[in-house]
Parts: structure tokens; sequence; C-alpha cells
């Protein structure tokens, strides 16, 4: 049937189905607001989708696999065959599993869903392309817009995410078969977790990374650990380099030159979203660059070349102009504590409102946008924002670092737990790493945590509820926590921090 030019009208048009677009939806209609869920691609979004659920699915099936197949300390002599079409078939069912339950979460709470891509016509009215043949277009017209589009992989001069061998993250994590050899370009989040899940499968992996270490953003002795892992793993890492450009090698493989990222940074230093701009931000924290090839020419021998030097707002197909609504030089759309755009009425949440990129945040967004447009007393606070990195050992951290507590006035007062002096991590054959707790010496209010090791993602989330109840590290180190668990680890760092811890040495 030919929708035709017909058109509909709402209090709350959501674009964008997504862990940021999908929570304001259901909010909204919580609060008794009609709504209209735009989607064009997959409810869940890129999160549910085609990251988040499915790599974690990957890391946890590999992980299983690799400590099987390496636990003889043990006592345990396996040698795992991963079914990689099997593995693939269980990861798209719980992602299916998911999808599907946002999509019956959305209608039992009166959310309306229209298949399609939403393009503004003025501030007031949304164009609504259906895909297939015959399938047309409607109108929309609202009160309150909530722009939920995300973000995409960025593309790199010369490699084309449309060329067989160069992938994307998403297209890395649908492959059906293991390849023998991958480049991953980025030492990013993305790259060293995708690293880990192929370095596990037996894939020889190399990173290329322009800046001298990986995991930008992250104090170096969180991610040595990641590195010496890594290196473990048997993954070969070239720092201060960037890709330029992949040929086939005529054997049925590729080769994919790099150059110094010096040379790199100054011939494109321009281009907008392509390495150099991508990564050039910020500072490596690693001590090991590859000194040995910064000058010269490298060629790196691959099956595949993967691509994961970040991310860029889905902005550029809205016509945000015709509503009115302003975006940074790199397409982020401006946000106050509100989620409102300069457009009063027009909200954004998630990837597009800008970084951090990180799914709970947009979840966190899209709750309060609903919540303004419906008349409730909500703002959005980030001092208790937490953050993971899903490689191994895992890294979780929230509020603020040492450092960053000195700029901001604070004279602060520091705790540290290793995990292997942890029983329960010595169970498990995981102990590298710690849990480092930082608080205000004079009131002991906690102001932030870092923690590398076991079970990080989880761990944090304890510190950060510390943080927006405003718990101190007496508070911290008087809870009773169950042994033996890793968890003890955070009571210990706030004991050490008080100098009374009793399984390390106190500082």
């Amino acid at each position: 049937m030919v929708v035709g030019d017909i058109a509909t009208g709402t209090d709350v048009l959501v674009i964008g189905a997504g862990p940021a677009g999908y929570v304001a939806a259901i909010r909204a209609g919580q609060l008794d607001l009609d709504v209209t869920l735009v989607e064009r691609d997959a409810y869940g979004g890129t999160c549910l989708n085609h990251g988040c659920i499915p790599s974690k699915a990957l890391i946890t099936a590999t992980g299983l696999a690799y400590d099987a197949g390496h636990a003889e300390e043990m006592g345990i002599h396996a040698d795992p065959a991963v079914d990689m079409s099997q593995l693939m078939t269980w990861k798209d069912g719980v992602v299916d599993q998911l999808t599907s339950g946002v999509e019956k979460l959305c209608k039992a709470n009166g959310v309306s869903l229209m298949e399609g891509t939403a393009r503004f016509a003025d501030e007031r009215t949304a164009r609504i392309s259906h895909s297939g043949d015959g399938q047309g277009s409607e109108s929309v017209e609202f009160e309150h817009a909530i722009v939920a589009t995300g973000s995409s992989p960025i593309e790199i001069p010369n490699f084309s995410y449309g060329d067989e061998p160069v992938l994307d993250s998403r297209q890395a994590l649908s492959l059906e078969s293991v390849p023998d050899s991958l480049v991953v370009v980025g030492a990013g989040y993305i790259g060293m977790e995708l690293a880990g899940v192929f370095a596990k499968l037996g894939t020889d992996v190399t990173v290329v990374e322009m800046l001298d270490g990986i995991l930008p953003g992250y104090d170096d002795d969180l991610a040595r650990p990641v590195k010496k892992r890594a290196e473990e793993l048997g993954i070969e890492f070239h720092f201060g380099r960037t890709a330029t450009e992949w040929y086939e090698d005529g054997g049925g493989g590729i080769r994919v030159e790099t150059e110094s990222a010096g040379q790199a940074v100054e011939a494109d230093a321009t281009t907008d979203g392509g390495q150099a701009e991508s990564e050039a931000e910020d500072e490596g924290k690693d001590e090991t660059t590859d000194a040995e090839d910064a000058d010269d020419a490298l060629e790196l021998a691959a099956e595949k070349v993967l691509v994961a030097v970040g991310r860029t707002p889905v902005s550029d197909t809205l016509d945000l102009e015709e509503a009115g609504v302003e975006t940074d030089e790199r397409g982020f759309v401006q946000t106050d504590d509100r989620a409102r755009t300069n457009v009063d009425h027009i909200f954004a949440v998630g990837d597009v409102a800008g970084e951090p990129m990180l799914a709970h945040k947009g979840s966190k967004e899209g709750q309060v946008a609903a919540e303004v447009i419906a008349g409730e007393p909500a703002a959005l606070d980030y001092q208790a924002m937490p953050a993971a990195v899903f490689t191994e050992p895992e890294i979780g951290t929230v509020g603020l670092t040492e450092s960053e507590a000195e700029q901001q006035g604070f004279e602060p007062s520091v705790g540290q737990f290793p995990f292997r002096a942890s029983g329960r991590a010595l169970t498990t054959g995981h102990t590298d790493g710690f849990v480092r707790i930082v608080a205000d010496d004079e009131t002991g209010f906690v102001l932030g945590a870092q923690i590398v090791g076991p079970d990080a993602s989880e761990l944090i989330a304890e510190l950060a509820l510390a943080i927006e109840i405003g718990a101190t590290l007496e508070d911290v180190a008087a809870t009773v926590h169950t042994h033996p668990t890793l968890s003890e680890s955070v009571m210990e760092a706030a004991e050490n921090a008080l100098g009374h811890a009793i399984h390390t040495l106190n500082r």
C-alpha cells in the first residue's frame, strides 16, 4: 500500500531507536505523552544490534574458549574448537531477544513505532521517508522532537568499508570465518576489544596506532596491564604510525601500507574525521613507541583490515538547518543540561549530542529529555558517569582522577588495592590490576575511582553510587563486603586511603 503524503501529529517525535531514543520514547509514554518513535534500521540501534551487545557476546565466548584451553595450571587440559557459524548464530539470538524486547516495551508503553528516515521540514514538522518500492513518505507534526540518531564509524582515506577486505566494527562482528591475520587500525577501546577477540580465536593480530600508546584518554597505569596482556596474546603493536592505503598482494591476502604519524598529520591535518583529527586530540600514555620504524614506510601483510579510529555523529541526514538546530564543526548537536538544543522544543540525546559516546549516558539523557518535556524537574549531572572498557583486563572509571582532583582545588587522599592480594582474584586466575579510590582529604567524600582488573565494569558501579549519594571513605570501608569476592578490593582500597587496610601495605 502506498502511504502517500499523509500527515499525522504527535506530542513527542523521537528520531532514532537506540539506547537514547527508545529510553526517551518509553519514559515519555510512561508520562502520558503521545509518542512516535522513528527508526530507519533496527530497534535497539548500533548498541544492541552492531556494537555493545554483540561485541560483549563475542568477548565472553572467546574468553571462555581461550581460558579453557589455557588452564593447565589448574589441572584442566582441553583444546576447545570454536564453531564460528554457531557462535554467530548464538550471538544473533542474544541480539534478537533484546531488540524484540525493545519493540514490546515501546508498544506496552503506548509508543507508536514508525519505520523510515526522518528529515526536518521546519521546526514543527518532519518528513518520514519509508523504504521499499511504493512506500512513499508522510509528514509528522510535533510539539517536541528528540534527536537520537547516534553515530557511525569514521572512514579514513583509501579504506572504504565497501571494499571486501576492509572492515568496520559492525562487519567484524558478523564474520562467518576467522581470518588468519588481521591489521587493526586504531588502539582505542573498539580496536583493543576486537583485537582481543580475534587473538583468542587464533588470528595473528597487528595493531597500528598513530599515538604512542593504547586507549587514549586513560592513564598509563590503567592501559599498561591491558597492553601487557595483549602482547601475551600475541598481538603486535606499531605506534606512531598511520595506515595510508592497502592493496591485494596477489596471493589472496592484502598489504597495508603505513607511514610515520608525523608525516600523516602534516599531510592530512585538515581532514574531517580522518585519523589525524580523530585521534590526535588525545595524548598517548604508553612509554613504548616503535622507534625502529618511526621514519620508514612499513607494509603489513594481512587477510583483513579493521578500521577503528573513532565514530562520528549522524546529524547530516536530518536537515537540521530547516528546524534551525545548530551543530558544532564536528557535527555534534549542542545541548544544555536539560538536553535542549538551541531550539527550545527540540532535544538531542546520545552520541549525536557529543562526547563521551556511552550507551548509558545516552539512556540517561533520553530519560531527562522526556521528563523535561513532561514538565518534570529533571536535569543532567555527569559527576558520577561511569565508563568501562571490556578488554582483558577490564577498565572501569568514574569521577575524578588524582590529578583532576588536584586541578579542581582538592587535596586528594588516594587508596589502592592490588588484585594479586585478593583471594577471589587468585581463585579465578586473573590477578592483574588494582582498585584505586580518590577522595577529598578534608571531608572524606569519594571523588572518583579507577579500576583495572577482573570485572572492573561491574565493580565500578559501587563507586559510582558512592559519588552519587555523597558517600565517604569511611562509608565504603565500614560496609561489610562478602568474602571471598572481588568487591572486597573496593573496601580494602578505601581502608588503604584511611591508612588501615588489612591485606595490603598502607600508603
